[in-house]
């Protein structure tokens, strides 16, 4: 029996998941754990390619919900961040075809500094490859110089980000269709191939310039650095006062990214440090839970160089901390 006419435009043995990816990672009254990557060794700032997969490999298979890849193009000297990351998409790729229940989440591509049909073709591939698991993170970049390296002009930034926010989501929609930058008389109409599985979930990491409003209109939630509670307390409440002025009744997420020393003494009390804690993991326990009754929907934990192993890290999360939430 011949295929039917919307099959060819389909990748094939693509099925996706039973359950929305962006469901399995944000609910309410629910946090789930997410990983950032490179997850490195303490003293080293370029990944290894392979490590990292192997890693990934084992968070899938102990229950993590994601794993975070960043958009960090250019390195210097004057940023406090000196890793060396991979590119996301080339990441992503491969991270969807190593593993199998996870979710991908990109935290975040720079919407500003690539063109939107470039970013919507890499969602439909990543999102083709993992089978329905990719969630799109976006923001605007929060490194100014970078602007200038690319010849972007930093000041129109938040125009900017509204514009190909609208071009990515016309691609990568329910209807999926393209939006050119400019239409010549003659021009012949383009769609980008292989079709979504179905839509991919738009996630704002970060302000991007937008207010909340904006955010809770158009994202399917709102990712944000981790603050002390009272802070994040502020911002969670400002967030819901717009999810219920833009979009009553309706599930919007919240997340935080959450930098984290996990200490070897399990006992250790919490200690902030920047953009987090170190604590030991009963500590920890307690202030997932405290996020989880504030209304965080989701954390992922960003684990620096540290004298102890990646691998051991992850792994202790997932015996004494990840079935308090994952259940």
């Amino acid at each position: 029996m011949p295929a039917q006419a919307d099959d060819l435009t389909r990748a094939p043995d693509a099925s996706p998941q039973t359950e929305p990816i962006e469901t399995r990672v944000f609910r309410a009254a629910h946090l789930s754990i997410g990983l950032n990557l490179p997850l490195l060794p303490s003293g080293q700032i370029v990944a290894d390619f392979n490590e990292q997969i192997a890693l990934a490999q084992r968070a899938d298979a102990l229950g993590f919900r994601a794993l975070w890849v960043r958009d960090v193009p250019l390195n210097s000297a004057d940023y406090p961040d000196p890793v060396g990351h991979l590119d996301p998409w080339v990441l992503l790729g491969a991270l969807a075809s190593h593993t199998r229940q996870i979710a991908l989440v990109s935290g975040a591509i720079v919407l500003t500094l690539r063109h939107p049909l470039h970013i919507a073709k890499g969602a439909i591939s990543v999102q083709t490859l993992s089978r329905g698991r990719f969630i799109l993170g976006l923001g605007s970049g929060d490194r100014p110089p970078e602007y200038a390296a690319f010849g972007a002009n930093g000041d129109a930034r938040r125009e900017l980000y509204r514009r190909h926010w609208e071009t990515v989501t016309a691609a990568v929609g329910p209807a999926p269709r393209v939006m050119p930058d400019a239409a010549p008389d003659g021009a012949p109409g383009f769609t980008l191939l292989p079709q979504p599985l179905r839509a991919v979930p738009m996630l704002a990491v970060g302000s991007g310039g937008q207010s909340v409003d904006w955010i809770a209109r158009h994202a399917i939630g709102w990712m944000t650095y981790h603050r002390e509670p009272d802070a994040q307390q502020a911002r969670h409440s400002m967030w819901r006062a717009a999810v219920e002025r833009v979009a009553p009744g309706e599930f919007r997420a919240f997340g935080t990214a959450l930098r984290l020393e996990l200490s070897d003494d399990p006992d250790e009390p919490a200690t902030p440090i920047l953009l987090g804690y170190r604590t030991g993991r009963h500590a920890l326990v307690e202030r997932l839970r405290a996020l989880r009754e504030h209304g965080t929907h989701h954390v992922s934990l960003n684990l620096p160089s540290s004298p102890r192993a990646p691998r051991d890290v992850i792994e202790e999360l997932a015996e004494y901390v990840l079935p308090e939430f994952h259940n």
